[in-house]
């Protein structure tokens, strides 16, 4: 498209534009098939109904739609496709979509799919999703398929597991006076807390966990399912926000200190790192992540390698040491100590996981064979005596809080997050940032005041703990689960890092990683990229201000609309406020911060700004 499509999103394809469709007060944005952003009196009802096909690795079909009628009536809106997913070995998948939403508060979306051959699948069917930011821990109505009802609320704190089995339906209030109805029809349905995974919203998918996957949908057997939403009652719809007034930014108490800032090395990537020294001196992170795993070949030259860069950049270092956990424990972690001190890396802390863990065990599946927790922080505290251990996860949250780790022996405790693990749109991304005070929330909840840190966290995915690989994405689009993402070389990324650090910030965490230096999760470019190659992407300098709030104290910075503009802020000793802001939104924004004698500030989209 444009040059500033590739400034934005790193990529010259931009998303294209939803269709409204609108009955009354009851309005839906029509997407690539689905329904986005369901709303009635402009309030959101459900943040999506979406019919969902997924590959046995959980990545998500693009289906092809064609015969794509709309028709949009004064009271009522309808709209019909049909479409088809080519799987493997030839295999296809076609099915019938029919959608149909009246002023009365009514839309129904019917899919008949029926598969030309036999088609491979973990997951085909409707997805519903509930938002989390006015409905955690609030009450719902749930309907079972044996017709019980239950009279229960959605977890406030995130559910490890499927809050809710078993569904026919499940009534939630909209407003007061307001209550919405959602019915599925055409197989089991239950709910999962995607919180876990950072996406903001809670999941009701087709088809339980417990049952086995993948399974195969047999050649010319039809499958139908329906989905019914009933909107009722009288409630005063609340008053419209007048577009043209600015986002204010009100700054509050102060509270805990904002993390040190790191970044992950890879071996791979110590030589680009040290040809590049005064880039991370510039940089400044207050730490190095270093990420050691024997079960992809680390052995010595890798910790020499670090040791180089230690030396040559002299800052926090924290070995992400992968455990292979085949033999004995003891063993294994004190060969790596003997490594560690003749390759002459000095660190600071050691974080340790088994490599079994970098794989989910999800619901209804049997927990592989480990060796026991207690076990290995033994083993890793009797090999590195004098340094710092911790715990949890390499993977992300999900894994934390369903595999509880015994945190009485670690130092600090430490997950990531990735924001594509179900859906890869520019929307759902930067929705992802409203589910993170929730996971530290829970965070904090599980473990208390331990010592906690978060990352690497970015919007690729570095490991999937779901399936047998990343997805490779050599093309730079927007696809679930890849190894590489363009939005991360854009405007795009620089605003959702600023955004994700503003919300985690009151946690308190100990350090906060959301890049590696170099790479498809770095701050240095790549060939093709909107800076020319060995540049600086636009999350440098995101980066660069997170590493200079580190060690201030956080100031709570609340925005009048969180969901297009987030802000970050920290007071020094001598009480300087440093406010860093992120438009979260492809429009231009204009922000006033009173408190700091700012007004009328323009961004535009994407833009990360600082003030102070």
């Amino acid at each position: 498209m444009t040059a500033d499509a590739l400034l934005l999103y790193g990529t010259h394809t931009v998303e294209a534009e939803p269709v409204r469709l609108s009955a009354g007060v009851l309005s839906a944005d029509f997407v690539n098939g689905n329904l986005r952003t369901i709303r009635h009196g402009g309030t959101e009802v459900l943040r999506a109904i979406a019919y969902i096909v997924r590959d046995r690795d959980w990545g998500t079909y693009e289906p092809k739609l064609t015969d794509l009628v709309i028709d949009q009536g004064a009271d009522t809106f309808s709209v019909s496709y049909s479409a088809s997913c080519a799987g493997p070995d030839a295999s296809r998948l076609g099915f019938r979509a029919a959608i149909k939403g009246s002023a009365d508060g009514r839309l129904v979306f019917d899919v008949n799919a029926l598969p030309e051959s036999d088609f491979e699948t973990n997951r085909c069917g409707f997805c519903i999703l509930h938002p989390i930011a006015s409905l955690a821990g609030s009450p719902v109505t749930v309907e079972h398929t044996d017709g019980s009802v239950v009279a229960t609320k959605l977890p406030l704190l995130i559910d490890p597991w499927q809050p809710f089995k078993d569904l026919r339906a499940i009534t939630h209030e909209v407003r007061p006076g307001v209550s919405a109805e959602c019915r599925m029809q055409g197989d089991v349905f239950e709910m999962e807390d995607q919180r876990n995974w950072s996406d903001a919203s809670y999941k009701t998918y087709v088809r339980p966990l417990a049952l086995p996957w993948p399974y195969v949908l047999p050649a010319g057997e039809p499958n139908r399912q329906t989905i019914s939403l009933r909107i009722t009652g009288e409630g005063k719809a609340p008053a419209a926000a007048v577009a043209s007034e600015p986002v204010r930014v009100e700054l509050g108490e102060a509270g805990p200190r904002l993390p040190d800032v790191g970044v992950i090395i890879y071996p791979e990537d110590v030589e680009a790192a040290l040809a590049n020294l005064s880039t991370l001196s510039t940089l400044g992170p207050q730490q190095l992540i270093l990420q050691y795993d024997p079960t992809r070949g680390h052995g010595l030259d890798a910790l020499r390698s670090f040791a180089r860069l230690a030396a040559a950049y002299p800052a926090q270092t924290t070995l992400e040491c992968v455990v292979a956990g085949a033999g004995d424990l003891d063993a294994e972690l004190s060969a790596v100590a003997g490594m560690v001190r003749r390759a002459g890396l000095k660190l600071s802390a050691i974080a340790v996981s088994p490599s079994v863990d970098l794989q989910s065990t999800p619901p209804g599946s049997a927990w592989p064979q480990c060796p026991p927790l207690e076990a290995v922080y033994v083993a890793a505290r009797h090999a590195f005596p004098d340094i710092r251990l911790g715990g949890g996860m390499f993977s992300y949250f999900t894994e934390l809080n369903r595999k509880r780790v015994p945190a009485d022996r670690l130092d600090f405790i430490t997950h990531c997050t990735c924001p594509i693990v179900h859906a890869a749109d520019d929307l759902s991304i930067m929705q992802s940032l409203e589910a993170l005070p929730f996971i530290t929330q829970s965070t904090r909840a599980i473990y208390g005041a331990k010592p906690y840190r978060i990352g690497p966290s970015t919007i690729p995915m570095r490991q999937n703990p779901y399936g047998g690989a990343t997805k490779a994405n050599p093309d730079g689009q927007r696809i679930a689960m890849a190894d590489s993402d363009p939005r991360h070389a854009g405007l795009f990324g620089a605003a959702w890092t600023i955004g994700y650090a503003a919300r985690v910030a009151p946690t308190g965490l100990e350090m906060l990683t959301l890049s590696s230096f170099t790479g498809p999760f770095g701050v240095l470019a790549g060939p093709g990229e909107p800076v020319e190659e060995g540049g600086l992407r636009p999350i440098f300098q995101a980066i660069k201000g997170l590493c200079e709030l580190a060690g201030l104290t956080h100031v709570a910075a609340k925005t009048s609309d969180e969901i297009k503009v987030l802000a970050l802020a920290g007071r020094s000793a001598s009480g300087e406020t440093v406010v860093w802001l992120a438009n979260l939104t492809a429009g231009d924004m204009r922000v006033d911060i009173p408190a700091l004698g700012q007004g009328n500030l323009v961004m535009t989209p994407y833009a990360t700004a600082r003030i102070g």
